[in-house]
């Protein structure tokens, strides 16, 4: 049958944001921004990784939680906010709680297996070497992301059980112009508190710069769902909204260099930040609401394949990227076979291994066929 409850756009977005975290990841292994920090960081490096990588982290888990509003919102319409929350306890909580152990333990089992077996370690894993340090500090890694969603559903339960009165305005400011122009303006202190680029908030407890910056954007999607035209309005000035947001990022780029010994130019960074994320969030919606807002097999392929991809690829990244530590080819060539090697790892596995199985319909829900 036909599924035509489906919102292409967004599911296409969200594939190939699903792609972007990939890249993203993969890219870290040859930044030299974090070349002290990454556990796969290679001998080879490019300032180019940096331009592109942390350009796409600005914006890329904002949108993210901007679609997952966008879906709690049309949960809370179609099913009652009883009914959002047990979807979300089971498509969020019930991942979280299998999935963490098991990425915990293979990121730990594959580091001190690499700290044993590699002849170029990083300096991350040389320290892993030394046997009188601890093991890697216990964090969320990547599925950080999930636990900052359970929050916000319980926040939309409370609202909505309480039946507090938020003003639409406060939601979602009335106008295009004041959503680009004052919302990055009240997200900017949230950056300016901790270190740019804004760094993952992978810690088991939640950070208040995170709830309000990660918040604001959730929340955003929620409102959006019952303001769908705001993006319409937008058209006129999209293409300008984009070079706009790489003008500002190559701002940003500079600014960097000084954000660590001047405050100025550190508060200058976090709203940069700010409106860069804004911006590039409302012109990635807006762009696959005018261009991908039609079924296109691969893309719906890749959207139903991102969950599984999202939950497990990052220890597929370092299992590869260890193997390559030793490897005498160039960074760009490394990169390359990493992400072409994570994506047929992953999308494999969930083809053969969690497509239409009870983990499969776990993540996913039932997925539907398409005829005629």
């Amino acid at each position: 049958m036909i599924d035509t409850n489906r919102l292409h756009y967004l599911d296409n977005l969200r594939a190939l944001a699903m792609l972007a975290g990939v890249l993203f990841h993969a890219a870290l292994a040859y930044s030299p921004l974090m070349h002290n920090y990454w556990l796969t960081a290679d001998r080879g490096q490019s300032g180019w990784v940096d331009a592109a990588a942390w350009f796409l982290h600005l914006f890329r888990m904002p949108l993210f939680f901007a679609i997952a509003g966008f879906f709690a919102a049309r949960l809370v319409t179609q099913r009652g906010v009883g009914g959002m929350l047990n979807n979300r306890v089971a498509r969020v909580l019930v991942p979280l709680v299998l999935f963490w152990p098991l990425v915990t333990a293979a990121i730990g089992w594959l580091a001190e297996r690499a700290a044993s077996s590699v002849r170029n370690p990083p300096p991350l894993l040389e320290l892993l070497r030394r046997s009188d340090l601890p093991a890697l500090p216990l964090t969320l890694a990547h599925l950080w992301f999930l636990g900052y969603l359970l929050a916000f559903y319980l926040l939309i339960w409370i609202a909505v059980t309480a039946e507090w009165k938020v003003p639409a305005s406060w939601a979602l400011p009335a106008t295009p112009a004041r959503l680009l122009g004052l919302a990055p303006l009240l997200l900017a202190p949230a950056l300016a508190s901790v270190s740019a680029p804004t760094p993952a908030p992978e810690g088991l407890l939640p950070q208040l710069w995170a709830i309000v910056f990660y918040g604001a954007f959730f929340f955003f999607g929620y409102a959006l769902h019952f303001r769908p035209l705001l993006l319409s309005s937008i058209l006129p000035g999209q293409a300008a909204l984009a070079i706009a947001s790489v003008a500002a990022y190559a701002l940003f780029l500079w600014v960097l260099k000084a954000q660590s010994r001047q405050l100025g130019a550190h508060l200058a960074a976090a709203l940069l930040q700010a409106y860069i994320s804004v911006w590039m969030t409302v012109w990635c919606l807006r762009a696959a609401q005018a261009w991908l807002d039609t079924r296109r097999g691969w893309l719906r392929y890749l959207a139903d394949g991102s969950y599984w991809t999202y939950l497990v690829h990052l220890p597929v990244v370092f299992a590869i990227q260890f193997q390559l530590l030793d490897w005498e080819a160039g960074w760009l060539l490394k990169w390359a076979v990493s992400v072409l090697a994570t994506l047929i790892v992953c999308l494999a596995s969930y083809h053969f291994a969690v497509r239409g199985t009870v983990l499969g319909r776990v993540l996913n829900g039932r997925l539907r066929r398409r005829t005629g």
